[in-house]
């Protein structure tokens, strides 16, 4: 086959085991790529910038210089190149830490010639045919998860965006109302206008008002100038109003009356403004029940709640677990500027047992006092906090047992409430927890056979 001409053709395989490595320079070379293969990273970023590959290939073995830290340093000398993690064995978070610091995905070994090939064309389609631009910014980039719940919200984020309407977020603290806010605001035809947000909880009532409308010079005690209120600020754009169930009846009057009319007057001023903002509202609090026992206008309420999103709770949506834990350690590591370390499976299994009552803020907590305790290249149970650490077993062949515990007893609680929590899915299972599927299977029989498990 004839040799394709120019850079996009470039691919760069930094690949330790020299078998793989030929394996891959031949699927290149039979499929007429120009290919360059080396046997660790630091020889791979001397070459990287030269090169300018349309694509890159790695494997997780790498001596020295590897994942997460080799993704994000590529990235910094070639950021139009693709990479692609090739992924041996039962190694799938740190695969998932690696996408999240820019990699495009993974192909499984032993390769297949076909999987990796359409991969590597894919890189070399040109435009309009090729697939969207691999860096494009996400408008929901925190909004991970594949639960059915978080994949009904997003759905519902997207149909809502358009709109003017305006919306009323629910949910427990720490749950990302805010991110669902500018999901909202990065899909709306407003994206290039404002994005403002306020905390009503966080201020008092006598500078909510000003804080909201404005005020103009001399209006009280200290205002030594005139101020632009978030309404103002916000103007063409949207306006983030969290722990709207806090106002006070004062407030929710002239609140109403911009939602009604978009317009306003600052505090101690006589000009009528009028603005053009998109509101979306957040409480964690029951607004309904709120209404009912008097706390809050009726009429406020429901132009607040045109449209109602809830953002469940992470013990609603355990199997995101895995997922967001990889996404929150990288996001560590690259915060402290050291590489992502691994995590062990009975870390996970704790993790996918704790009540979560402070939601995905509280799993962020974690991730980050894990990273910082931990010394070697795993996250392992003593890096956790003492109250997830230390946690009394349940009496249920799900729950993790007390030191002494074999290996083998960790991976059944684990296997065990990973399928639980995917509702008996076992591929899903498989995915969640970096093993084959087949083997999944396996252990689910023996634990059938067993007793542990009943029959289906």
């Amino acid at each position: 086959m004839k040799e394709r001409e120019g850079p996009a053709t470039r691919v760069l395989a930094i690949v330790a085991d020299p078998a793989c490595r030929r394996q891959v320079m031949q699927v290149l070379e039979a499929d007429g790529y120009r290919g360059v293969a080396v046997a660790d990273g630091e020889l791979g970023l001397e070459i990287v910038r030269e090169l300018q590959p349309a694509l890159v290939l790695l494997t997780l073995d790498l001596p020295g210089l590897a994942g997460v830290q080799l993704v994000e340093q590529l990235l910094a000398r070639v950021p139009s190149a693709r990479i692609l993690v090739l992924l041996e064995g039962e190694r799938r978070l740190e695969a998932f830490a690696m996408v999240r610091a820019g990699a495009s995905g993974w192909v499984h070994l032993p390769l297949e010639r076909r999987a990796l090939a359409h991969t590597l064309s894919e890189a070399q389609l040109p435009a309009p045919h090729r697939a969207a631009p691999r860096r494009a910014p996400d408008p929901l980039p925190d909004l991970l998860g594949e639960a059915p719940c978080m994949l009904r919200l997003k759905e519902t984020i997207r149909r809502a965006a358009p709109a003017r309407a305006s919306v009323l977020v629910t949910g427990e603290s720490g749950t990302g109302k805010e991110l669902v806010a500018l999901g909202l605001h990065r899909l709306s035809p407003r994206r290039s206008g404002p994005f403002v947000a306020v905390n009503c909880a966080a201020l008092p009532e006598s500078l909510l008002e000003s804080e909201l409308f404005g005020h103009e010079r001399g209006a009280f005690t200290g205002a030594h100038a005139l101020k632009r209120g978030r309404f103002e600020r916000a103007d063409g754009g949207t306006l983030f109003l969290d722990e709207i169930g806090e106002i006070p009846p004062s407030t929710q009057v002239k609140l109403l009356r911009v939602l009604q009319e978009r317009c306003f007057e600052r505090v101690g001023g006589t000009q009528t403004l009028s603005v053009d903002v998109r509101i979306v509202a957040a409480t964690n609090k029951d607004l309904g029940e709120l209404v009912e026992k008097g706390l809050y206008r009726e009429d406020l309420f429901y132009r607040l709640n045109v449209i109602s999103l809830e953002v469940p709770p992470l013990r609603r949506r355990r199997r995101d677990i895995p997922l967001l834990w990889s996404h929150l350690v990288a996001r560590a590591a690259r915060l402290e500027g050291r590489p992502t370390p691994a995590t062990d499976l009975e870390v996970i299994a704790i993790l996918l047992a704790a009540p979560w009552k402070g939601n995905v803020r509280e799993l962020s907590n974690v991730a980050e006092h894990a990273l910082v305790m931990c010394h070697g290249d795993r996250i392992r149970r003593a890096d956790l906090p003492a109250y997830l650490r230390d946690e009394q077993p349940q009496a249920d062949p799900l729950a993790l047992e007390v030191p002494g515990m074999t290996l083998k007893e960790i991976e059944r609680a684990a296997i065990l409430r990973v399928y639980e929590a995917t509702r008996h899915n076992a591929r899903q299972t498989a995915k969640m927890l970096g093993i084959s599927l087949r083997k999944v299977r396996y252990r689910l029989k023996a634990y059938r056979e067993a007793g542990i498990l009943p029959e289906r």
